[in-house]
């Protein structure tokens, strides 16, 4: 569940990919622009004669000016499409770039209709991935990517990455090839180590944010801390690193912090104690969001009477919103952070095993939060707790301190409904629990319509309603049936094709849809493929949907980002159809790493496979598939 616990904040997801396509259009244009010089003379023409500028030029000056105020992906997509013109100006005014998928189009032509981009943002793998759905070399690899962006965009300042595989040679020329580098995020990514981020320390001497979420870190001897200079003020705004598994120099990363006066967020990994939290925490009283590291004595060190005042520590960060951490949560120290609990607006207790009476003494003072993860080990009791006292709260996450199916779920029914009364303001929400009834859902369809986001996620397989056994398909038909502006999807338990008729029939804004374990007869897909216009992203696990399902999709998977289906009843011979009908979807097909198939070769294209991934590409097929995957024509 790597990914669930990513970001404190609403999924980045909505706007479709970025249509590379205009830049077929933008090719042909052959009129150049007249350039003023400082003394007034118009380059390219005689000094004697005056030529006013095209009509189109005009246009394209005033778009400039426009366009620049543009900010949101899907209306620029949508300027782009107007016309030739638009679709110049639109590309010279992009600075930010994002690729949703970094097989759909090739480095090599966003950067030739993008020239003046500073900041980029790629996605790699599919969701799935972060639940072991996936072989681990799959691909998504930065490494072609990096060596254009060098190239293209010597100005480059912020490089986002999601589930990409990075190398520490990636980030050593990160560090090399843009003077001006500022800011790099790696979500869920893996590939590198401590001696990749040593140099993006040392080298990029203008750096704000070094932020590692949730990525597996390789560890070394190297002192990736230390590297950073050792003299004068840093730009530093933004350093994460709670991921990182291995101990880090703390001295060095006092002193760092120390010449940080611009740095609002620091996340803590569980190698640094809360002896070590107070010391940082009286250096940067300016902090906005902090993550604390263990919250336990290091390791060796005994309870005394002269600890540190850890609560006027606290007292001294009155900036502070966002609270995180807690890895090995000493329960005792809990108090320490009361005196910042009226202003958080984001509670992060996804890693802290604590209790609902523990849970109390801190959910009581925090009428402000809008933002909460927490374990189920609070249980209902907890979740009533938060439900009594949060009224402004955004979203939620409950995450399984067990995520065996045969566990007994310490989170139920009782507490969804106790969040759906007390929390009217919910837009968010992920929970996962054992056990459900239609009558808990549908009342959060009631008590909450501003649900963007609902996931309930029954661990236990077919599960019906606890109470009344019934399958759960009133529950989630209420909830796209009186949630008009859901957008994200995630479904489970007992599930009849009927839930998703309700799902076709009434989640006409719906974007990313999730199954496990649901459904009946193909005719299930067949309503949601045909009935959801907006559908982006489809992922779908053990489910019984084969090939006739498939098929029904086929008008609307150009307009789609992907389609994700592992251990259902799918064929190669229906998968092959439609690769045949729809030749600018890459369709992949991904068996076990054991299974090794080079190429199509007849005498083993027709033999079972485990994932079947589809995604629109304006480059044909990739590359650098590995051998366990067979890439459909």
């Amino acid at each position: 569940m790597r990914e669930e616990r990513t970001e404190m904040s609403k999924d980045d997801d909505r706007s479709p990919p970025l249509d590379l396509r205009g830049a077929d259009i933008a090719e042909s244009s052959s009129k150049t622009r007249n350039c003023v010089t400082g003394s007034g003379h118009v380059t390219g023409l005689n000094p004697m004669e005056f030529q006013a500028p095209y009509p189109d030029q005009v246009l394209e000056n005033v778009l400039e000016n426009v366009l620049q105020f543009l900010t949101s992906r899907r209306d620029r997509n949508a300027a782009s499409l107007v016309c030739k013109s638009w679709c110049r100006v639109e590309a010279l005014t992009r600075s930010e770039l994002f690729i949703g998928n970094c097989y759909s189009v090739s480095p090599r032509r966003a950067t030739a209709r993008f020239s003046r981009v500073r900041a980029v943002a790629i996605k790699g793998r599919p969701r799935f991935a972060d639940f072991n759905l996936m072989p681990p070399e799959w691909g998504a690899h930065f490494a072609p990517w990096v060596a254009a962006l060098g190239s293209a965009y010597p100005w480059l300042e912020k490089v986002y990455l999601k589930r990409m595989s990075v190398t520490d040679e990636d980030l050593k020329h990160l560090a090399e090839y843009f003077p001006y580098f500022k800011e790099l995020v790696l979500v869920c990514c893996d590939g590198f180590g401590t001696r990749g981020l040593a140099v993006i320390a040392k080298k990029c001497r203008q750096l704000r944010v070094l932020d590692l979420i949730e990525s597996e870190v390789a560890e070394s001897d190297m002192d990736w801390i230390g590297e950073f200079p050792e003299s004068g003020i840093t730009c530093l705004e933004s350093l994460i690193f709670d991921c990182v598994e291995s101990p880090i120099n703390f001295e060095a990363l006092e002193r760092l912090v120390i010449r940080s006066p611009s740095l609002k967020k620091l996340r803590l990994n569980r190698f640094v104690s809360i002896g070590q939290l107070y010391r940082l925490m009286v250096r940067a009283p300016q902090l906005t969001h902090l993550g604390t590291g263990s919250f336990s004595l290091a390791e060796g060190v005994a309870h005394s009477d002269q600890e540190p005042d850890y609560e006027s520590a606290f007292a001294a960060c009155k900036s502070l919103v966002c609270l995180s951490g807690f890895r090995d949560i000493a329960p005792d120290y809990l108090s320490a952070i009361y005196a910042v609990c009226a202003n958080l607006t984001s509670l992060n207790l996804s890693y802290a095993n604590i209790n609902a009476e523990q849970l109390k003494t801190v959910i009581f003072h925090c009428h402000k939060l809008q933002t909460f993860w927490v374990l189920d080990s609070i249980c209902d009791e907890g979740l009533q707790a938060a439900a009594a006292t949060c009224k402004d709260l955004r979203e939620l996450r409950v995450f399984p301190i067990d995520a065996r199916e045969d566990s007994e779920g310490p989170v139920s029914d009782v507490g969804l409904q106790a969040i759906s009364e007390g929390c009217r303001k919910l837009q968010s929400i992920l929970y996962f629990c054992q056990h459900m009834t239609n009558a808990a859902v549908v009342a959060m369809s009631n008590n909450c319509p501003d649900l963007e986001v609902f996931r309930l996620c029954i661990m236990g397989r077919h599960r019906p309603d606890h109470v009344t056994g019934e399958p759960m398909d009133e529950g989630f038909g209420a909830i796209v049936k009186n949630c008009k502006k859901l957008t994200r999807l995630a479904v489970s338990g007992l599930l009849t094709d009927q839930a998703f008729s309700y799902i076709g029939t009434y989640g006409k804004l719906v974007r990313t849809l999730s199954v496990a374990f649901a459904g009946d007869s193909d005719r299930g897909l067949k309503y949601v493929l045909e009935g959801c216009p907006r559908l982006q992203k489809l992922e779908i696990r053990d489910s019984p949907f084969g090939d006739d399902a498939l098929r029904s999709g086929l008008h609307h998977y150009y307009n789609m980002r992907f389609l994700w289906m592992s251990s259902c009843r799918l064929s190669p011979q229906g998968c092959r159809e439609i690769a045949r009908a729809l030749p600018h979807l890459v369709v992949e097909v991904i068996r076990d790493e054991g299974e090794v198939i080079r190429g199509e070769c007849e005498e083993h294209i027709d033999d079972p496979f485990d994932i079947l991934y589809m995604y629109r590409s304006l480059e044909g097929p990739r590359d650098d598939a590995p051998n366990f995957v067979t890439i459909l024509h």
